[in-house]
């Protein structure tokens, strides 16, 4: 399954989706709720609640969907809307949301991970780093590293400048590096080869 569909076979498909077609919906939900679930996952830290906030986004893509015209702009919609859902359930339960789930850091501890999984040591390092960082720019990290999103489709879902989420996110990789020990560490340069590439 794609990690996104390209433009024009996106905009076809969701055409077919507003008119009921099953397939198309499938191919939509197949391609995309991964990456909603995995951004979820990475800000809450619950796999039931971010399976729920998944579903719940994806209905909301089917209620909405015959009203949706901003043709290029489907992935900002898709995840403000995520995270609008997870802000009003964790609002609705009084709480605030848990650690990064262990499962999430694994992508960021190596660039590829060993036979027998990420070292421990290495995650909760990683975890204590991520958890040092403002919630602007860990947003801006998951956004891109958990979402899959452009660096001018994170601009767009947090109604911001490029410029500030570019500067945010050359902050928090900088204190990531210092906070893991400098940039030759195997644990810093991965989340900066992750987050640099296809800034388009």
């Amino acid at each position: 399954m794609p990690h996104a569909l390209d433009n024009e076979t996106l905009q076809a498909t969701l055409a077919k989706a507003a008119e009921g077609d099953q397939t198309a919906w499938r191919l939509i939900v197949d391609t995309y709720s991964p990456r909603v679930y995995r951004l979820i996952r990475a800000q809450c830290g619950l796999a039931d609640l971010a399976e729920e906030i998944t579903q719940s986004t994806f209905c909301t893509v089917v209620a909405a969907i015959g009203r949706y015209t901003e043709l290029g702009r489907f992935e900002p919609w898709l995840f403000r809307i995520a995270i609008n859902r997870l802000r009003d359930e964790m609002r609705r339960r009084k709480r605030h949301a848990n650690p990064v789930a262990e499962d999430t850091l694994a992508g960021l501890a190596t660039s590829e991970e060993p036979a027998d999984g990420p070292d421990p040591e290495e995650l909760q390092a990683l975890r204590e780093a991520l958890a040092a960082l403002t919630d602007a720019d860990r947003r801006v990290i998951q956004l891109r590293h958990h979402a899959g999103l452009s660096f001018p489709q994170i601009a767009e879902v947090l109604d911001e400048p490029l410029g500030t989420v570019l500067a945010r996110q050359h902050r928090a990789l900088k204190k990531l590096r210092q906070l893991l020990g400098g940039s030759g560490g195997t644990s810093a340069g991965s989340p900066e080869t992750g987050f640099q590439a296809n800034e388009q």
